[in-house]
Order: structure tokens, then sequence, then C-alpha cells
């Protein structure tokens, strides 16, 4: 047995032996019976964790960016997934892109090149999961926004600035062309929509300095949150720039929440608090909190990140009240909890040594009612049930404590139960009892020239019975790309931290930084405000475990169902399945209920694949079925925008004029006058039946449906404002389905009306585009058809062909017995290239690199050491070494180290 696996089952088999104290009154499920059910979960449901270290902390247009998959796991005697998705999300919630990332030894790595074709300036989201995370709630999954600027396509630069005031707010904007000048006294239109419709609008004018100020209305401020704003600017072309509005409302969020979830009468207890803005982003506050007759009992100011907690003695039949001022003047009154005089609650007292303690506490009177009644409390740590017992109370306030030397790092969720599983009272607490992972950095000078060669070691200093499995290093010019390091997620703070809370947590890697003193008492604030909640104690105790869709996935698998054309399973029917693009030639044979599958195909890309079933005897009335492909739904209005850049202009300032410098050829591509015929894209204008129609709002090309099997579950993820229902089975425009509406969308091909049924009919590689509209001003087919909305399928012109003969249109209809598909492949391995300079000719050119050194793939000696060599580039000033890694029993570990290049 695994080390960490039997400590963690002598901690919980001590613990459910010896308990607090025996109750009198006898549980309806017994400690025991409890105990097993949970630890059942535990065991059978293991917890996967999925981390992103990216070689730099943002991008340009034209770079790219580079990063390695870690994956974390709680139980080491089952085999984990191999397989990682990355998924590209704009800030319209779109997803740009998928990745298929294999996994060995836990580990994966791959790359994006932003094509200046396909990329635009935005604040992008990276979402990363495994099929297996697929089973529970996706606010586990490991999401970041990166920013990606624009030095090569785009056209007209903003710096913009939000000054909320009552019902308006004013939006200052200075803009200037692509070569960094003002554009001075240039007429402009500008409209402020929801996502679909305007709800503002007007005209304006720069002036010298390329300033405008817009008044906009705020009575809507719902509005705002998927708002935007769209500026169209005249400087010899029309040059058009839009701005999300999230940021154009001052709206507050204050809670409070007291420890253990309630104020109980009379007990002194914490209470924490949570100032945050519209955007998700911590606001410095203090106050005081007053009673009914206005008397101070309390005062309080967060710690710097919008959180902080102070302690109150409550009293029965009082109400408080918290008088709340912000940094910028403006005040707000907000209630608190309302007092409880019959609670229990678990709390935190402190950390021990090895120990930590914490209590079960009441008020008097409560206590007297519920004297030897029985309760359970429970402990669990990262997917593993550390502490179970069952508890009675024999006063008012009851201790618990809790070795803790042998525990790995990360959350505690402590929760205290009534025998049946119903929860009272719940407590988080961040440990760590344990060293991370000890990396060493060290290079051959302190100080080096441009170009200059670069000798570097890395040591780990193992602990005991860990084996370094995986490290990863980037090494970047940070004069080129300044970041502060405590807005990173880093591999410690997304595998102890953020990887096990709910939501979005700004600056995750503050909490781990020692240089900020009141570190731990931030993260203690966090443990009591952040949402948690991975599973339901009250379905496990009593022994209702949940049911799962996917099992953890070791390779990529194609599998459906072969049946006769009667419908009738075909038992030991024969497959064969080719993959030519990946040389794959392999047979298989159904069981007998005529399920096929091909499992742990390796192929890059979204190759064409073929499975042929004529094979069989009877292939002629064999009809294959191919099972779906599943994919997460898009979280839509994502609070981790809060780290998204407004400015983007202006905050990649020195990246963005690098870029420019290195990408100087390809910016000056669109003044390149081109005489070559350029074949006409087709819109839906094309069809009479839709050229009544404005503009659609979304346009999909049909490079984006590259891997989609079957067309109906990618177009539940990339249809923008559309929304599927399930027990329908039709398509709804998103705003208009919010508010009660069940008029569903109409969709055509090539101009023609079809039915949803007739969606996965369509050859996918086939489609030129799909384009959506969510208006329908002049009502040209909402009169017709009695629809809201028109998603229009395009598919690709057929170029002009000899007539065929009776033979060739036979083979091109479709054949039920060979199924033609393009599964998503892995990522396509590609390796960074690090330029030498070892000759005086070499460094005759100009080295713009901002990621100097990147290595994914780091393979320690016996000794726990490597050497590494690399050239700088031109940059001076200093350099930042960035390593990550974890070993095989989950241990993790960050180094940072700093040198200078004059």
């Amino acid at each position: 047995m695994n080390i960490m696996n039997r400590i963690l089952f002598s901690i919980i088999t001590f613990f459910t032996l010896f308990s607090i104290a025996h109750a009198q009154e006898k549980p309806a499920i017994p400690v025991n019976t409890a105990v097993e059910n949970v630890q059942k979960f535990f065991t059978v449901y293991p917890v996967e964790k999925i981390h992103l270290h990216f070689d730099k902390p943002y991008y340009a247009v034209g770079d790219t960016l580079w990063f390695k998959t870690y994956l974390n796991t709680n139980l080491f005697n089952y085999d984990p997934s191999k397989v990682a998705y990355v998924e590209i999300l704009n800030s319209k919630d779109s997803l740009m892109q998928t990745l298929r990332i294999p996994l060995a030894q836990g580990a994966g790595k791959g790359q994006l090149v932003l094509d200046p074709q396909f990329w635009s300036q935005d604040n992008y989201r990276f979402r990363a999961y495994t099929k297996w995370m697929m089973n529970f709630d996706m606010g586990y999954f490991f999401n970041k926004v990166v920013t990606i600027g624009d030095a090569i396509n785009k056209k007209l630069g903003t710096d913009i600035t939000f000054e909320p005031d009552g019902n308006k707010t004013k939006a200052v904007m200075q803009f200037r062309n692509r070569n960094g000048e003002l554009l001075s006294r240039k007429k402009l239109s500008w409209e402020a929509n929801d996502g679909w419709d305007p709800f503002d609008k007007g005209k304006g004018e720069t002036d010298a300095l390329g300033r405008v100020t817009l008044n906009l209305s705020t009575k809507e401020k719902e509005k705002f949150k998927n708002g935007r704003l769209v500026v169209k600017l005249e400087d010899g072309e029309t040059l058009v720039g839009q701005y999300p509005l999230r940021n154009a409302i001052w709206e507050t969020d204050v809670q409070f929440f007291p420890e253990g979830g309630d104020l109980i009468a009379g007990i002194a207890k914490k209470v924490a608090f949570k100032a945050v803005s519209s955007t998700g982003v911590g606001l410095r506050v203090k106050g005081k909190v007053i009673d009914s007759k206005k008397q101070e009992v309390a005062s309080f100011e967060d710690l710097g990140l919008g959180m902080g907690a102070f302690s109150m003695v409550p009293v029965a039949g009082e109400t408080y009240k918290a008088q709340v001022t912000f940094e910028n003047g403006q005040q707000q009154t907000v209630d608190l909890p309302a007092v409880a005089d019959e609670k229990v609650n678990i709390v935190y007292v402190k950390q021990e040594g090895d120990f930590m303690n914490l209590g079960i506490v009441t008020n008097d009177s409560y206590f007297q009612k519920i004297q030897n009644k029985p309760f359970y409390v429970f402990g669990q740590l990262n997917g593993h049930l550390i502490y179970a017992a069952q508890a009675s109370m024999k006063s008012a306030a009851v201790s618990i404590r809790i070795p803790i030397k042998e525990l790995p790092n990360g959350i505690v969720q402590l929760s205290l139960l009534t025998p049946d599983g119903q929860p009272l009272s719940e407590r988080l607490v961040f440990v760590q009892p344990q060293k991370l992972i000890d990396i060493q950095v060290a290079t051959d000078k302190d100080a080096y020239s441009r170009k200059d060669l670069v000798k570097m070691k890395l040591k780990v200093n193992n602990p005991i019975d860990s084996s370094i499995s995986n490290l990863s290093v980037a090494v970047i010019d940070e004069s080129k790309v300044p970041y502060n390091d405590d807005n990173d997620r880093t591999i410690v703070s997304s595998m102890l931290l953020t990887s096990d809370l709910k939501g979005y947590v700004e600056k995750p890697n503050y909490y781990f930084n020692p240089k900020h003193e009141n570190r731990l008492e931030a993260l203690d604030a966090l443990m009591m405000t952040q949402g948690y909640r991975r599973f339901d104690y009250k379905e496990l105790v009593q022994g209702k475990l949940p049911a799962l869709r996917f099992m953890p996935e070791l390779g990529i698998s194609l599998s459906g169902v072969l049946r006769q054309n009667t419908g009738r399973p075909q038992a030991n029917g024969g497959l064969f399945l080719t993959i030519p693009g990946a040389a794959i030639k392999k047979d298989t044979y159904t069981d007998k209920n005529g399920v096929f599958k091909f499992e742990n195909l390796v192929f890059t890309d979204s190759l064409k694949a073929t499975i042929n079933a004529r094979g069989n005897d009877n292939f002629r009335s064999l009809v294959i079925n191919m099972d779906q492909t599943f994919y997460p739904e898009i979280d839509q209005n994502s609070p981790y925008f809060g780290s998204a850049v407004q400015n983007i202009d202006q905050g990649l300032a020195a990246y963005l004029d690098n870029s420019k410098k290195e990408f100087r050829t390809s910016i000056l591509i669109d003044e390149v006058v081109v005489t070559a015929t350029v074949e006409k894209k087709q819109t839906s204008k094309d069809f009479s039946a839709l050229s009544g129609l404005s503009m659609p709002e979304h346009r999909i090309e049909g490079s984006r449906l590259a891997g989609c099997n079957v067309l109906s579950m990618c177009l539940n993820t990339l249809l923008t404002g559309i929304t599927y229902d399930v027990n329908t089975q039709k398509y709804y425009i998103t705003r208009n389905y919010n508010q009660g509406s069940r008029v569903p969308v109409q969709f055509f091909l090539n101009g023609m009306p079809i039915d949803e049924p007739a969606l996965n009919a369509i050859n996918v590689p086939e489609i030129e585009g799909i384009e959506i509209f969510l208006r329908d001003d002049l009502g040209t087919v909402r009169n017709v058809y009695q629809n809201d909305g028109v998603v229009s399928i395009i598919t690709k012109k057929e170029k002009k062909q000899p007539r065929m003969t009776a033979a060739q249109i036979e083979a091109m209809l479709p054949k039920s017995n060979v199924v033609d598909l393009y599964p998503l492949g892995y990522v396509k391995e590609k390796k960074f290239y690090v330029p030498k300079y070892a000759t005086p000719d070499s460094k005759n050119i100009n080295d713009y690199r901002t990621t100097i050194y990147w290595n994914p793939d780091i393979q320690l000696n016996k000794n726990g050491e490597i050497d590494l060599e690399y050239y700088n580039a031109d940059g001076q000033g200093k350099y930042k070494v960035v390593v990550e890694g974890n070993d095989v029993q989950g241990n993790v570990g960050r180094q940072v180290f700093y040198y200078q290049v004059k």
C-alpha cells in the first residue's frame, strides 16, 4: 500500500474507533456504517485536478503559446486519466478551440499558435479538465484568463476609463492609430449593446489629443454585465473597436459570514466579510457593526483583498448592521445574518504544533435540548476522509484535536452533521504540514551579456518516499513581460488552493508569497468566505452514490453499436477502421449487444477516419451507429474575468512594442496590393429565402468544426447566444428563453428550412460556415416560419464536374455500413526553438524573443539534478526563471529565480 494511503487509513481508523464522546441516544445510522458509506465514495470516486503551466503570463497575436499540463489525483491504486482537454474561450464565452492533450505519468504538453488570421486582441479563458472530472461540478475545472494583445492587425489603439456617477457612466477614451499617433479631430459613432440589442447610442468627435467622453445611461445595469461598447471612428476608413462594459458600473456586494455558519446568541464568534465589485474584484473597505440602538459592537478593515474578519458576541433578539465605507468614500449599510437561538456550530481554534484544535459550540439554552444527542463530525482533505467521529454534547463546548503532522497539504473541510447526514455547520481550514518540493536553481554567473550562453543547474532535494516525476522550466525577459507574481495561478496555488474552491480567487499566489506578513490571516478569511460544495454528505451517509457518466479516459477511442436494419444488434460483427493520415488499420468485433470499440488510438489533428462493416456476409443490411462525443457546456458569465485586463494596449505596452519589432514584416502585409482573384465567401444573402435578414451577429467558419463527429453536439457549445433545451430538443435565443419564451430558432441549409433531426445528416467537413441571426428586424423569415432567430448552415460549393456514371453516383450515396468521421486527435507536438550564438556571425541578427527558454520535459538524474544550456536574447535587464513540478505522491513545488543581462 502506498505510504500516503497507509497514513490516511490509519488516521481515519483511529478516529472512527475512538470518537469524542459516545452518545447515550442511539443514532439512526451507526457511525461505523456512515463512515463506511462515506469512505466508499472517496475510494470509488477519486479526485482529479488539472494545472497548466504557461511559458508567459500574456501573449500577442503571432506568438506561440507553450504550456505543460499537470494531473494530480488523490488515489494511487487506480489508473488515472491519460487524456486532458484544454479549451480556449473568448470574452464573450464563445468556444474558440479545443485541444486534446495526451498524458503520460500525469503530465502532458502542448502549444497554441496564435495565428493573426484567427486570433484577435482579447482576454481569453483557458479551461482544462479530464472526462472523469465531467462527472462532477464544473466549478472545479482549471480556469485561467490569459490576455492576448495585437500589434499586427489591430488598427485602432484605445485607452478607456469608466467613471460611474449615479445613473450615468462617463467613458473617457483616447484613440491612436496603429503607429501610435493620436487620432485628433475624428468623427465617431458609438453603440452600447447588451450582447445583442443596442440600448444606448450616440455620436462624437475626438479632441486635439484624440480624446472623447461618452455619456452612458446605466439605468438598466443588468445589461452592462454582458454588454459591449462598439465605437466606429472615421480615419480615411472606418476603424471599429469593441470594449466590455462590465467595468462601466460601480456595484458592490458585501457579505458577512459567521464562522460555522451562524451568529449564535451569547457565543463569541468570528465573523468574516468579503467586499467585491461587479467584476468579482475585492474592494478596500472599513467600517463598524452597530446594534438596533446604534451602539458600536465591533469595527473592521479588510486585509488588502476585500476580505477580513472580526469578533463579536451577539445578543438574543438583537439585530445588527454593518456601516461600510469604501476606498472611494461611498458608504453602504448591510444587514448581518439574524441571530440564532438554537444552533450548533463547528469552529476552528488554532494550529498548535502537530495538531489542529477545533470546537463544537452552542449556547446554554440550546445545550439543554441537545444534551446527549448524537452528532457526526467528518474531516475531508483532497478526497480523503481524514477524520470521522460520533460526538454527544456533554457541555455547551466540546473540543476536537486532530493530528496533522502526516497529512498532505491542502484544504481540510470539517463538517458537523446529524446522524442521517443533514449538514449543520462547516468550516474550511488550510493546513501545510509538509514542505513543498525543494527546487533549487543556480546559474554559472550572476550577470550576463546579450546573447551569452547560460549554464543553469536545477536540483531537487526529494522528501522521503518521494520521487520527482514532472518538471517544467520557463525563462522570460521580464523587462518586456512585467507581471505581478501574486496574480499568477501557480502549480502551488492551483493544486493546493483554487482547485478545491469554487469561483474566482483574486491573486491566488498572494497567499503563498512569504513577503506578505498577513498572508495566513488573509488565507483564513478566504477559507471562511469562498464557496466549497464538492459533494453532498447527506446522500453519502445514507449510502447513495452519484451516477457516473464518464470513466477515466485512457486514450482516444471510437465506439458505437452495429445493428441490423431491423434494429436488432449484430453480435460478433466485424468492423475495420482506417485512418490513412496516421497509417492506422485496425479491426474489431462486436459483443453480444452489438457494441464495438477501437481503443488506444494515437493520431494528431483531426484526421479522416473510416469505419467499415462490409466484411460481414450480410453487410448490406447493417447499420453503424457511432456513440456521441460529449463535452461540458459553456459556463456563461464566468467569474474568472475579474482578472481580465481592461486596457490591453496600455497594460501590455512594453510587450506589444516588442511584438511590433518582432513581426514588423507581417504588419506591412495589408499594404500590399493583391491582384490575384480571391474566391468569394458564401453568405446567407446568397439565398433568396434569407436575403431580407441583416448582418449575422456571429459567423462560425467551417474550420472551427474540425474534429466534430456529431453536428448537433458541437452546435450546443458553438452557437453563441442560443440555448438548447434537452426536454424539447429545440434551440432558442438565450435572452428570450430566459424570459420565458419558447419560440424556437429556425435552421436553414443552403437557404432551405430543415428540422433539428436533420442536422446530424449533414456532412460536417462540407460545411463552409454557419451564420447566426438573433434579430429579424423586417420579419421576412419570422412571419413565414413563426420562428425566433435563424441559424443558417452553408455548405461548400460543388465545383462543376463531368457527367457522372451511375456507378459514381451510387458510390456517392451515404452507406449505413460505412461511416466517415473526423475525430479530434491529440495536439501536434512541436519543439521550442533554442537559437545558438556560438560564432560572431550568428550574433548579427536581432533577437526580440520574450520567452528565452522553455522546457516541459525536465528529466533529472539519479542525484535529482540536471544541467541546462541556452542563449540569452537581445533584451537587457532582469530575466525571470520559473520552475514548476510535482511528484508521484502529489506533492508540488515552485521556484522563481532571477539573473541580470547587461
